[in-house]
């Protein structure tokens, strides 16, 4: 068997063009790897383009249900650019024990959003401290199971985090089907041919893009695909300049602009309870991803992740955002482009806080029609899927219940995503984990996977039950 290559971050290494990846006797990991400036920031942008939706739909759901105006609204997004740019920073560069130190982008959780929702529902000013003061304490709680939490790694082998990764592309299929459609179901277009139509176009100039491209430009295939569609959609006439009309030039998220955080015991448990979905999720996500860059999540690198995840949840509320956690839509986008780059993310959590500082910044980003970002979705949200495929395929299904474990978690996993309104008659509490096809089926893969391979036979014997060696290049169907 050939020996590893050493990766020092010290070394020096020259790119194969062709490839991508490094050559040299002592080459540096493709993760520490730090790139020109021009595509450090086209590729980080071109991540920030992937989330951006994502991170300012949550503020602007919760802002009108607990009574926000407009302006106070935009504000709320404005904050949550920041702290995005702020957790995805503590994930990417990190210090001291602090930080996955991967391609880990971070943003605005829609775990929390059914919860305070109800939390803060036509209270207002009020409503936003009881959230704030909730996510703060949920923050500092998670901050502290950390080191216990990742402990549970061994729970999750190929069959469990394949069955998990693959739940994750899946759930996130429908987000990208919405904004194809136009994103707001009471609007007159939504779902038209329009709309529709700009999203297959789209998709087909990503892909066409990832086809006829070589290189750098490949890589930023996604990018150049929503430049195209949105240049595309103006005539069309689907897109929206009335973001920068209103927006100003300077806009710093001040601190507790909407008063201090209140503490109320109700809200606490259930943001509690999301910041354990949360954490699980994000799990999941640091295991997919350490698989797809080639350096696989040790205890260690999930411990930190998650206090990064932790730590930026109960800063966030300081500057007036919300729960933080990863964003599984950019785990598909380092698939797909193979830059992976850490420094390329934190270059995208720098353009992050600048947008958060500058709202006429941000409103460029949001000229990008939603049924255009709905075409590259697509894409992105399935490699994703195919990602979890390409490790269950290590899963040995063959073996014991394996296959077994798999078809009850998918199952019970679609269930929110097929018929969204299955858990209606439960208590709102419960709906935190059960509405989210991501949790339950984690646990059920995890509960199965005990109950078959470790209970009661060595499951250690089992190879179904352990890590498989991750490869030093990503293979062809990861990408």
């Amino acid at each position: 068997m050939a020996a590893k290559p050493r990766f020092r971050k010290d070394a020096v290494a020259e790119s194969d063009p062709q490839s991508g990846s490094l050559s040299g006797p002592d080459p540096i990991h493709p993760v520490d790897e730090k790139l020109p400036p021009v595509k450090m920031f086209t590729s980080g942008l071109q991540h920030v383009a992937a989330m951006y939706a994502g991170v300012v739909a949550p503020p602007m759901i919760v802002g009108p249900a607990v009574g926000l105006d407009v302006k106070e609204t935009a504000f709320l997004m404005g904050a949550s650019l920041f702290t995005a740019g702020i957790a995805t920073l503590l994930q990417t560069l990190g210090f001291w024990k602090i930080g996955a130190k991967l391609p880990f982008v971070n943003g605005v959780s829609f775990a929390g959003v059914t919860p305070m929702v109800a939390i803060g529902k036509d209270r207002g000013h009020d409503g936003i401290a009881v959230i704030f003061g909730a996510i703060i304490v949920a923050g500092i709680l998670g901050f502290v199971l950390a080191p216990y939490f990742c402990k549970l790694l061994r729970f999750f082998p190929p069959v469990v985090t394949g069955t998990v990764i693959t739940l994750i592309g899946v759930s996130l299929l429908p987000v990208a089907f919405n904004w194809s459609q136009g994103g707001n179901s009471q609007a007159d277009d939504y779902g038209s041919m329009t709309n529709i139509g700009m999203a297959a176009l789209t998709f087909v100039i990503v892909l066409a893009l990832r086809k006829l491209l070589r290189g750098f430009l490949q890589q930023i295939a996604i990018l150049l695909g929503l430049v195209v569609g949105t240049l595309i959609a103006i005539p069309v006439g689907i897109t929206d300049f009335s973001a920068i009309k209103s927006a100003g030039l300077v806009g710093f998220p001040t601190p507790f602009y909407f008063g201090g955080p209140q503490f109320e015991i109700a809200a606490i448990i259930s943001m509690c309870i999301v910041m354990l979905v949360c954490m699980t999720e994000s799990t999941a996500d640091m295991l997919a991803l350490g698989k797809i860059v080639g350096r696989p999540a040790d205890e260690k690198t999930v411990e930190g992740g998650l206090r990064a995840d932790t730590l930026g949840s109960a800063i966030s509320p300081l500057f007036n955002g919300f729960m933080c956690s990863a964003f599984a839509q950019n785990i598909g986008l380092v698939a797909m482009t193979k830059v992976r780059s850490r420094f390329v993310v934190a270059a995208g959590g720098g353009i992050l806080i600048l947008l958060g500082l500058c709202p006429v910044l941000a409103s460029v980003i949001a000229l990008v029609p939603l049924p255009v970002l709905g075409g590259a979705g697509i894409v992105l949200f399935g490699t994703v899927a195919a990602s979890g495929i390409q490790t269950l395929a290590t899963a040995a299904l063959e073996k014991g219940e394996n296959a077994l474990i798999v078809a009850a978690a998918l199952g019970i996993g679609l269930i929110p995503i097929a018929a969204p309104t299955f858990y209606h008659a439960f208590p709102e509490d419960l709906l935190v984990v059960l509405d989210s096809g991501i949790s339950t089926g984690c646990v059920v893969a995890i509960l199965l996977n005990l109950a078959f391979n470790h209970f009661g036979r060595k499951g250690a014997e089992d190879e179904s039950v352990t890590q498989p060696e991750i490869p030093d290049q990503i293979p062809a169907a990861a990408h």
